[in-house]
């Protein structure tokens, strides 16, 4: 019965033109397509058909499409107006008796924690403190009842150290597409506002993005990468959505929202006291978020050329926590490496592991424990090895 329905949706375009038209047009007879022209709506019923079953099913069974691909546009992009109306009909109608994918992107969202555990344990190396405190920041705020604000996390750390593969692994346990999510944004500074002097669009279509996705979902999250290269408005535009609000406002269902800012800036000072630590004696692992905590936010605010330090984001309070990256040393880069392989389903030595690792810049000069581009460009380096 139910695709018997959904035929009858797809059959309806083949209806000869004109035949539902007015007046002395209606009495007029209209000729039938030729055998090619008939061919050429079967062919289009087909695509169509495909199209349909594909919005129905996710729609339904959202479990249905989880491996498949995102197509862009969206599923019912270009379907005719009075297909997609049948079929929300059709649908509300089916979703009387069972649970459907109503919420837009929030059928999508799977928080797994677990999983988020398990990975920045397994997939994250030498970052045992940024591990625990992304862990224990989502956690905490995904499990509350009822949200005050949305949640603001702010990366810090040397490029290479782990801030984008974090953020990766975040959408990856939060949403079932990933940072492909209807419910995740991504804006790179450098790349989506590049020019001071169109500050004005950019706003407009920063705010556009942001109040569509939070109307779509019930938990959003916005990706801020080079954030310390954020322009002053843009950094304004964002403080209202990271204030605190009465949960009067929103009802009950508050939407949840989080917020990560990816930044190099701290990175000076994360390096000096780590190798400061590591020279004093103290392990990798014993260093503390109370050993970085006050130098980090004074060089973020101190930073003459970023906007970041000095909006109000800081001096209001808004960023929920600082989350250093540290830097990596040659046993990480070696893990790195092994991973890379391992990624690729490519066979490897031990022996290549170490040559790859060595092939890094290690600083500083005299004790190069660190390598300064973290794992970085190890993919390429890799392709050396291939036979």
């Amino acid at each position: 019965m139910f695709l018997g329905a959904l035929w009858l949706l797809l059959l309806l375009p083949l209806r000869p033109p004109g035949a539902g038209a007015q007046g002395q047009e209606a009495d007029k007879p209209t000729p039938w397509p030729s055998v090619q022209g008939l061919k050429e709506q079967l062919r289009t019923v087909g695509a169509l058909s495909k199209r349909y079953w594909e919005l129905f099913s996710c729609t339904l069974w959202p479990d249905h499409c989880e491996d498949q691909e995102t197509p862009v546009p969206p599923l019912g992009w270009s379907l005719p107006l009075w297909g997609r109306r049948s079929l929300d009909v059709l649908t509300a109608w089916l979703c009387r008796f069972q649970d459907c994918c109503r919420g837009g992107g929030d059928c999508r969202i799977s928080n797994n924690l677990t999983g988020l555990e398990s990975d920045l344990r397994v997939r994250l190396h030498g970052q045992h403190l940024a591990s625990k405190l992304v862990l224990r920041a989502v956690k905490g705020y995904l499990e509350m009842p009822q949200v005050s604000k949305a949640l603001a996390l702010s990366f810090h750390g040397w490029s290479g150290t782990g801030k984008n593969f974090v953020a990766r692994i975040l959408m990856d346990n939060l949403y079932r597409d990933g940072m492909r999510s209807d419910c995740v944004k991504m804006f790179i500074s450098t790349f989506h506002f590049p020019h001071p002097k169109y500050v004005d669009t950019y706003k407009e279509e920063l705010q556009r993005q942001m109040q569509e996705t939070q109307w779509r979902c019930q938990q959003s999250t916005f990706v801020f990468d080079e954030a310390e290269k954020l322009h002053p408005g843009l950094l304004e535009l964002l403080e209202p959505y990271l204030e605190p609000r009465s949960p009067e406002a929103h009802g009950a269902e508050a939407p949840r929202a989080i917020f990560l800012f990816l930044s190099n800036l701290g990175s000076s000072v994360i390096n000096e006291v780590v190798l400061g630590l590591l020279k004093a004696g103290w392990s990798r692992e014993e260093i503390t978020t109370q050993h970085l905590e006050v130098p980090l936010q004074a060089e973020i605010m101190e930073a003459a050329d970023s906007s970041f330090g000095s909006s109000r984001l800081l001096k209001k309070h808004l960023i929920d926590h600082f989350i250093p990256f540290l830097p990596l040393e040659y046993r990480h880069v070696r893990l790195c490496v092994r991973d890379a392989f391992l990624g690729q389903d490519l066979p490897y030595t031990e022996e290549t592991l170490d040559e790859i690792a060595k092939m890094m810049t290690y600083v500083p000069e005299e004790e190069r424990l660190f390598s300064s581009q973290g794992c970085k460009s190890i993919s390429q380096r890799i392709n050396l090895f291939l036979p």
